[in-house]
């Protein structure tokens, strides 16, 4: 009988629900009698661009754990996957996989303070993200039309990756088995640069000077050098070391956004209350978020308080 096609359904060691799905607070009966108007305080795009970039990275002599004995071979590669390292307990470890995006502007200028520096303000993920544009914008105003301003950005990649190769190993025995090799791999420093153009509307017309956001994500992919197992993978006959020679490729891709604040008025079904979970002690618990205090809201029929007896009051003195 072949062990390797022998595989009992009934025994494991994995989790069979490793993953999850979230739970989606807002609920709607699909009519319309509900429905209100409500007023939003957010951000509008008023124009945006996309840019994808890419790099290349060769490695050689990559480390793999764990190693695989004396005398074994790897007879089949089955996947190959890379994913960013990130360290979640410090997140200005230098391994962390990081895009620097550094950008300058041509028709336009980003506003500093009175010590130089870039002004910046909080942007919708909560950090100091976003830069105030300033642009002599009155020639376009008199045609109703937004302004255009041109950038040059240049990316900057460093860090590391998470290489995993999911490999069959034949033994000194001729057994074989499946192993996942894995290495924290460093990439090669790289500066990519690309070139855009951006709309800016009127910077008399508003109480908010126009803002620039501009955001990347990354994800990398990974494949042997030449695509040949025998020149690309090496192993140490005596200690099962494994040495490896990649191909990483960088991927990149970052918007830019022009953004400006403004009060928008959508259609509502009302404010979102998740259901909670049961507690067997407590019989109430607070709001999070204040009842809504418009017309359509107050109870016009709801009883006034009883009024408070004053100190002064001649009640408290009647015989």
């Amino acid at each position: 009988m072949d062990c390797a096609k022998f595989k009992p359904e009934t025994i494991g060691l994995g989790v069979t629900d490793r993953c999850c799905i979230g739970t989606n607070i807002c609920e709607w009966d699909g009519t319309l009698r509900g429905v209100r108007t409500e007023p939003i305080f957010v951000q509008k795009v008023f124009d945006a661009t996309l840019v994808n970039l890419q790099a290349l990275s060769t490695i050689n002599n990559v480390i793999f754990t764990p190693n695989l004995g004396r005398g074994a071979s790897i007879v089949r590669i089955l996947d190959i996957r890379c994913r960013r390292f990130f360290n979640p307990d410090n997140i200005n470890d230098p391994r962390n996989l990081l895009v620097e995006p550094e950008t300058d502007l041509s028709g336009g200028q980003f506003v500093k303070d009175d010590k130089g520096r870039t002004l910046e303000v909080i942007g919708p993920d909560g950090f100091k993200s976003e830069k105030i544009i300033f642009v002599d914008t009155s020639e376009c105003d008199e045609e109703g039309k937004g302004t255009p301003v041109f950038g040059t950005q240049k990316v900057r990649i460093s860090g590391n990756v998470i290489v995993e190769i999911d490999a069959v190993v034949q033994t000194s025995t001729n057994r074989r088995r499946n192993v996942t090799l894995k290495a924290n791999v460093p990439i090669t420093p790289v500066e990519l640069t690309n070139f855009f153009e951006l709309c800016v509307p009127s910077v008399f017309n508003s109480a908010f000077f126009p803002r620039f956001a501009e955001f990347c994500n990354v994800l990398c992919e990974t494949r042997l050098a030449t695509n040949n197992i025998t020149r690309d993978i090496r192993i140490n006959p005596e200690t099962g070391e494994v040495r490896v020679d990649l191909i990483i490729a960088i991927c990149i891709s970052c918007e830019k956004k022009i953004v400006v604040p403004v009060q928008l008025c959508v259609l509502s079904t009302g404010f979102v209350q998740i259901s909670p979970e049961v507690s067997p002690i407590c019989t109430t618990f607070p709001t999070l978020f204040p009842r809504q205090i418009d017309e359509n809201s107050v109870d016009p029929n709801k009883p006034c308080p009883r009024p408070r007896l004053s100190l002064e009051s001649d009640e408290l003195f009647e015989d």
